[in-house]
């Protein structure tokens, strides 16, 4: 009677545990395809795509990091990766070169 207690707790916690599992390996894949598609289309991007920039991204929040030669290329950098689907926001942390 225990064994059969035991065996059903297992039988009904595995399941659980497994699918418990899976939104993290999904939130993982997800980020994954956004920093792709945000590192491409800030290369492709006329005004940005010479700057150096560093992409991160945490469940579908983008941070945006390095050097822009103006303004206008750290707004675009912003904008072209807020239009990426499945981002939830942008921290744009770009800085000028001019700036020290």
């Amino acid at each position: 009677m225990r064994l059969l207690s035991l065996l059903l707790i297992f039988v009904l916690i595995v399941p659980m545990l497994v699918l418990a599992q899976k939104p993290a390996a999904s939130s993982t894949s997800s980020d994954d395809r956004i920093y792709d598609d945000v590192r491409r289309k800030l290369a492709d991007d006329a005004l940005v795509r010479g700057a150096g920039l560093t992409v991160t991204v945490k469940d579908g929040a983008v941070t945006l990091e390095g050097r822009v030669h103006d303004e206008k290329a750290r707004d675009k950098a912003a904008r072209v990766a807020k239009r990426v689907k499945g981002v939830t926001g942008v921290t744009n942390k770009l800085k000028l070169f001019s700036e020290t």
